[in-house]
């Protein structure tokens, strides 16, 4: 090929992006991601989509190995294990208990937090400026998060006085609680705790709300459990959630980080773990986008009135 030809056409394949070029790159090279949750979720088709866009094909040049423990955590650890096996390039792993379980069994297989709690207080990462290990990834600011979202609670049912708050086996939930506990003592409420550690103790854990007369629910961050929604339905219960997916689902209100970034955030993350980045030394991101999200349709349904001033903040509303 003459000079002048081939130089046309570098200047042509780079015109196309980045899938062009991987393609020169890693010409027969076809990338395993084993992505790890705790819970089905429609966020993994943001990731997929993001995988896409950066100039991954599934059954081409990519293969994910998704595997859902399906709210029984005490299954992580094999499902991990079963995944490290077919010798991932990559590990993906959903929340904290996730990240837990591939923590265990690998040290070497790099490891993407989508996302963590607290990556550094959980022992995963040694700062966010500067990780250290295998591990890397998004935190998700939840604890943060938790004062406005008692606040919210509060201003949605102002004649609340005592709230219940929801924890799973998550370990950070101790620690989250805390936190939910201070922000509703500065409100003057009652603070019940309430624990479900697996979605089939939610009934139970909801029996536990009835009985203690609580007002309102606040339910920490957890891979999402559709049945809480229906429950709270079914007990007329107010609630307030992390992330706007419950509203989706026809949750009352949600206040946290929008997720959808963090999981291209992560797909980002993949991208550049495949093309040589050490894990030790990709910063940990934090979200950046919060959202205060309203169902209109179930405050209607519980009989509440929303007042015009929180309306006015919503970022999402469901009518």
């Amino acid at each position: 090929m003459r000079r002048r030809d081939f130089v046309a056409f570098v200047a042509h394949a780079a015109a196309f992006g980045p899938g062009i070029a991987l393609g020169q790159q890693s010409i027969g090279k076809v990338w395993r991601v084993a992505y790890l949750e705790p819970t089905g979720g429609a966020l993994f088709d943001v990731f997929r989509a993001e995988m896409r866009e950066l100039g991954y094909v599934e059954d081409k040049n990519l293969v994910i190995d998704r595997r859902n423990a399906e709210g029984k955590a005490e299954r992580l650890p094999s499902l991990v294990s079963e995944m490290v096996a077919r010798r991932p390039d990559v590990i993906v792993a959903v929340a904290t208990p996730a990240i837990a379980a591939a923590q265990h069994v690998t040290s070497t297989i790099p490891i993407v937090m989508a996302p963590a709690t607290d990556p550094v207080g959980s022992g995963f990462i040694k700062s966010l400026a500067r990780p250290g290990g295998n591990i890397t990834g998004v935190a998700n600011m939840f604890g943060d998060a938790i004062g406005k979202s008692v606040e919210l609670l509060h201003a949605i049912v102002p004649s609340a006085k005592r709230i219940a708050v929801l924890l799973s086996a998550n370990p950070t939930h101790p620690q989250q609680y805390e936190l939910a506990t201070l922000a509703a003592r500065a409100l003057d409420l009652a603070v019940v705790r309430v624990v479900a550690p697996t979605p089939d103790d939610l009934e139970q854990a909801f029996e536990g709300v009835r009985q203690e007369n609580c007002d309102a629910l606040f339910v920490l961050a957890d891979p999402i459990r559709p049945k809480i929604v229906s429950l709270a339905a079914k007990a007329k219960m107010p609630a307030i959630y992390q992330f706007s997916s419950f509203v989706n689902l026809g949750g009352l209100a949600s206040y946290g980080p929008d997720l959808t970034p963090i999981y291209r955030k992560v797909a980002q993350y993949v991208d550049k773990i495949f093309k040589g980045a050490n894990p030790a030394e990709l910063p940990v991101e934090q979200p950046v986008v919060f959202e205060f999200a309203l169902n209109l349709k179930t405050a209607a349904t519980l009989s509440l009135t929303i007042p015009d001033n929180l309306i006015a903040r919503a970022d999402k509303i469901i009518e």
